[in-house]
């Protein structure tokens, strides 16, 4: 994806998304925005559980969002990412490594990208984020 204006309106969604992030425990609030290949965008955001291993990432929100608006045979062409701290300040929040792997496994070209703690966002392919996905063998 190289239109640099469905890039603003996707990181622009991410934004929004982030600021209905619930995160009590970590202060750090991440919104995330998909686009897939049929030209929907969704959103997600972080959940912050009391059971920790409970809550959720945003980017596996944004596509559980996309899988149900669109089916089990969504692509994924782009994801989004934005992050604050609770006390405002961006911050550079790359996918973790589940998320990484969902993402390959919904989109193999998808592109990510994430703002820096100036703002930048810096556009990355899942191939170079995750250069060895983990794929089931062929039946």
């Amino acid at each position: 994806m190289q239109d640099p204006k469905l890039r603003d309106q996707l990181v622009a969604l991410a934004e929004q998304c982030r600021e209905q992030a619930h995160a009590p425990w970590s202060g750090l609030l991440v919104g995330a925005a998909v686009l897939t290949r049929d030209g929907r965008m969704h959103g997600g955001c972080n959940v912050e559980s009391a059971a920790f291993p409970l809550g959720g990432c945003a980017e596996r929100h944004a596509i559980a969002a996309a899988v149900l608006a669109g089916g089990p045979g969504i692509e994924v062409v782009a994801v989004a990412i934005a992050a604050r701290d609770n006390r405002g300040r961006l911050l550079a929040v790359p996918p973790c490594g589940g998320c990484r792997q969902l993402i390959r496994e919904f989109g193999s070209q998808a592109e990510v990208g994430w703002r820096d703690a100036a703002g930048t966002c810096n556009w990355h392919a899942i191939g170079h984020l995750l250069p060895e996905a983990f794929e089931m063998p062929p039946e």
